[in-house]
């Protein structure tokens, strides 16, 4: 028994890596320059899957872009010079963690901004609402009115 629950917990320790798509054929003979090829294609997303990493996915254009990273990376280039040949090709889309910049700034404030809208929307609404109610109040000949139909209407109930 001791050993099944063993096995069992073997496989589903191993089920629960990554399930990483980078074929051997990709994978780079020096170790240092591998794990930098898989920290860039960690954060650049896969135009095909949108969202999965291109570490992830196994599209085509994935595999692409994985051999053009390892290849800008033998090169010579940094990893930032490879994540910018690769924005510079395929726009800041392909970036998981997009920068913030002046150009994408209204985009990243949006829902703040449609809150503080929101929130001043109804509180303009409801002070609007209590004003209006204020003028509804019964004149003096109105409420004289009122209390005549409710005295003739305790009378009848006697």
């Amino acid at each position: 028994m001791k050993r099944l629950v063993v096995t069992f917990a073997l496989i589903a320790a191993l089920s629960a890596t990554p399930a990483l798509a980078v074929n051997p054929d990709e994978i780079l003979d020096d170790p240092a320059l591998e794990e930098r090829a898989r920290d860039i294609s960690a954060g650049l997303r896969c135009m095909v899957c949108q969202n999965q990493s291109i570490d992830d996915s196994d599209a085509e254009l994935a595999r692409d872009l994985r051999v053009l990273v390892r290849d800008r990376l033998v090169a010579g280039d940094s990893n930032e010079e490879v994540v910018a040949y690769v924005v510079d090709r395929y726009g800041e889309f392909v970036l998981l963690r997009p920068t913030f910049s002046a150009r994408n700034a209204l985009l990243w404030a949006t829902p703040a901004i449609i809150l503080i809208l929101g929130g001043t929307a109804a509180l303009v609404f409801s002070r609007r609402q209590s004003k209006s109610r204020l003028g509804d109040a019964l004149t003096a000949e109105e409420q004289a009115r009122v209390a005549k139909i409710l005295d003739e209407g305790d009378r009848q109930e006697r």
